[in-house]
């Protein structure tokens, strides 16, 4: 991959990274103010639904965090875009589309089908 092309995506995972650090921090914000408790059940329960999907949606972003800093170790590393099973590169559409991917979308293909297999 040329220079200019893993500059591109390392600014792209840089930017995204930035925009998860920030949302973070503003819920982390969000739930320390929301400390007061709402005035009846149902309230309640509504309340702690949307408690708990907003942590499940946290949880999903601090994962694609740590996808991210991989991703821009494999950058430093020279070894950004290439898969990790088959060793051919991955195509500039897939990385376009999942920055984060480390698999070629053959391999990844094959990989879905071999989980619905064993899945069955």
């Amino acid at each position: 991959m040329t220079p200019e092309k893993l500059q591109f995506f390392k600014e792209h995972l840089i930017t995204r990274l930035n925009s998860l650090i920030e949302e973070a921090n503003r819920s982390v914000g969000e739930f320390a103010e929301e400390q007061i408790m709402p005035p009846d059940a149902i309230d309640w329960a509504t309340e702690e639904s949307w408690r708990d999907q907003s942590i499940r949606l946290r949880d999903r972003e601090r994962k694609l965090m740590y996808k991210i800093r991989e991703a821009l170790q494999r950058i430093e590393e020279r070894e950004y875009g290439v898969c990790e099973v088959c060793g051919e590169d991955i195509s500039e559409k897939r990385l376009i589309a999942r920055p984060v991917t480390t698999h070629c979308i053959d391999c990844k293909t094959e990989m879905e089908t071999q989980e619905r297999i064993r899945g069955m």
